[in-house]
């Protein structure tokens, strides 16, 4: 009879119910896996938590800035003025944008020498102490003003201005290219031209020819654009203006409508007017002054140039006053066969018996006939303009220009 400790057999429970040794393995891989993915698990949280920390301090940061930008905007907006004159290292005097002057304290912080006369500063709203020197800057009106793009304008565009071409080649074309002739002779060279002629008859198109043709640079206004509010802001937009034309050179300014600043200067005078006295002397100024003007040309335009001061008139200003009329019957051809060359025309369409019927029109009259006539046969689905087509335009014209001189709009308009 075998003993009782042979009655126990590997694998087997023993009398006291214990597992057999693949039991406790079991046990044992069963707890190292949940120990790697109690870890694991661990290790997410641990990189999730740094993510969220990065993320609040990321919106703590842009809760700052945020707090800053309205700080920013709730506290009250700087006068901007500029310094006249420097009493001590204490007081300076200094005058606002709307032409006051004061004398007021000067920030302690700031660099003495940078508040020298001229300089453009900041100042506080309430005690108009100086908060800090501005660098300066041009009026954007002014900045704005130079010509990036040249205009696809050419004069063989024109007709019926070939004088009036050769002028103003002569004036302001050669003596950029070709400065050596004027020395030659022992001359100057004309400083401007002046553009006049009724509406429509292509002065302003005349001065695009010439930003087109030329490699200079080339800045235009419109003289209502100089005419300002507060005094001395519009001498300061034609400084500024002829400073940029300078720094730019060789360039040329053109001045559309210059009778908004250069009408004759009368004794009885709204404070209105004497505002734009002083931008047209700021120009005379500029054009004859002490500061020469070099390699920089005026062209300026007018249809109303007997209401110009006869100080801008006068020579070594604008040197040449260019007439454009309206044209004549040669003019007129010339006018129409650049309007009518790529339009498709019928065979019994005479340009000669339209030239004779358009007798007092202006270049860009004639432009809106030839657009008109067009419009009609694109409105008959026809493939060509014909001689009715062109005589219904030109009544049509003819009848706007005579209700533009009334004051009353053309019946066809409302119809």
């Amino acid at each position: 009879m075998s003993s009782h400790s042979d009655a126990i057999k590997p694998g087997s429970d023993d009398v006291h119910g214990n597992r057999d040794d693949d039991s406790i393995d079991g046990q044992l891989n069963r707890l190292e896996k949940d120990f790697r993915e109690l870890t694991e698990r661990a290790q997410n949280l641990l990189t999730e938590r740094v993510y969220l920390e990065n993320e609040v301090s990321q919106q703590k940061k842009k809760v700052n800035r945020l707090d800053e930008e309205i700080r920013m905007l709730r506290s009250p907006p700087h006068i901007v003025g500029h310094v006249q004159d420097r009493i001590d290292d204490e007081k300076i005097v200094v005058r606002s944008s709307n032409g006051t002057v004061f004398l007021v304290s000067a920030n302690q912080r700031i660099d003495a020498d940078l508040l020298k006369p001229g300089a453009r500063v900041a100042l506080n709203q309430d005690t108009l102490s100086v908060i800090e020197v501005l660098h300066d800057a041009w009026d954007p009106l002014v900045t704005g003003a130079e010509m990036l793009e040249r205009p696809d304008v050419k004069f063989e565009d024109m007709g019926g201005v070939d004088e009036q071409i050769r002028l103003i080649k002569e004036s302001i074309e050669l003596p950029l290219t070709s400065p050596e002739l004027f020395t030659r002779f022992g001359i100057e060279p004309p400083k401007g031209v002046l553009l006049v002629g009724p509406p429509g008859c292509g002065k302003t198109m005349l001065a695009k020819a010439v930003a087109s043709s030329t490699d200079c640079a080339f800045i235009r206004l419109v003289g209502s654009e100089l005419a300002q509010k507060y005094i001395g802001e519009g001498g300061r937009m034609v400084r500024e203006l002829f400073d940029l034309a300078r720094e730019k050179a060789p360039s040329i300014v053109f001045i559309d409508e210059i009778d908004a600043i250069g009408a004759k200067r009368l004794d009885t005078a709204t404070s209105g007017d004497r505002e734009v006295q002083r931008t047209l002397m700021q120009l005379l100024a500029e054009l004859d002054g002490f500061d020469a003007l070099e390699d920089v040309k005026l062209i300026s335009a007018t249809n109303r140039p007997d209401i110009l001061d006869e100080a801008l008139l006068r020579p070594g200003r604008f040197d040449r006053i260019i007439e454009i009329p309206l044209p004549d019957d040669v003019g007129r051809k010339a006018i129409l066969d650049i309007h009518m060359g790529k339009m498709p025309k019928s065979k019994k369409l005479s340009v000669k018996k339209i030239v004779i019927l358009t007798k007092g029109f202006s270049g860009a009259d004639l432009k809106a006939t030839c657009v008109e006539a067009a419009m009609i046969a694109i409105r008959a689905k026809r493939k060509s303009v014909n001689s009715k087509d062109f005589i219904t335009a030109i009544e049509r014209i003819s009848e706007k220009k005579a209700n533009s001189i009334r004051g009353e709009a053309p019946e066809h308009l409302f119809q």
